[in-house]
């Protein structure tokens, strides 16, 4: 499925309040209350889109004070301070950054944090040495989300936004978007966006042509 472009949302705000805990990333929050068991001090979460990755890596790295690199960002040979967050460690454009940012924070004891949506085995980066580095950092998944946990995010997003969401409309949501958190959030920016256009308040004939348009564009 192809992403859809977000004219509306909002940039996300990254806070350990804004974190919805659940079964479905368990095991991504003990993992990183024991840095301490990572494997040469490297953690890579992995899942699909929406799922809280880059949530939790910005809790991390806020936490102890980690440098956040966007992977689509990561040239050349950047020097290394401290710990490291990198995300989209799955979409670098030059490997060798990478491998370099790894080696360097083995040597003088930093902890790395990667998420990506690809599982290390996966990656498919051409490098036998950084394959070798990414396979010998811990992992753990974070799963496709819960009900209970969308029906939460959905609330607290519409929340933030002074929306009243009924019953019949949050179970439309629920029922035809994709299950992440990517997709919910754009369709309570353009809910908003289109209730304000409007002058309308927000029914299920109007989250039908949010659904709609949204599902058209993936």
């Amino acid at each position: 499925m192809r992403q859809l472009a977000l004219p509306f949302a909002e940039p996300h705000r990254f806070s350990p309040e804004d974190f919805c805990p659940a079964p479905s990333n368990a095991g991504a929050r003990a993992w990183l209350a024991a840095p301490e068991r990572w494997s040469n001090g490297r953690l890579i979460l992995h899942g699909e889109a929406g799922v809280g990755k880059t949530h939790l890596l910005h809790i991390w790295a806020g936490q102890v004070r980690a440098q956040i690199i966007e992977g689509a960002a990561l040239r050349g040979l950047p020097q290394i301070a401290g710990p490291l967050a990198i995300d989209d460690a799955d979409a670098i454009p030059e490997p060798t950054a990478l491998l370099h940012l790894l080696n360097a924070a083995r040597e003088f004891g930093f902890a790395v944090l990667l998420a990506s949506r690809l599982a290390p085995h996966r990656m498919g980066y051409k490098l036998a040495d950084l394959t070798s580095r990414l396979r010998a950092s811990s992992e753990v998944e974070i799963r496709p989300p819960e009900d209970e946990l969308l029906e939460m995010l959905l609330l607290r997003l519409a929340a933030e936004r002074q929306l009243n969401l009924s019953i019949p409309v949050r179970n439309l949501l629920m029922l035809h978007l994709p299950r992440s958190g990517f997709y919910y959030r754009e369709a309570i920016a353009r809910l908003d966006r289109l209730a304000l256009d409007r002058s309308a308040r927000i029914t299920r004939g109007l989250a039908t042509d949010i659904v709609t348009e949204m599902l058209s564009e993936t």
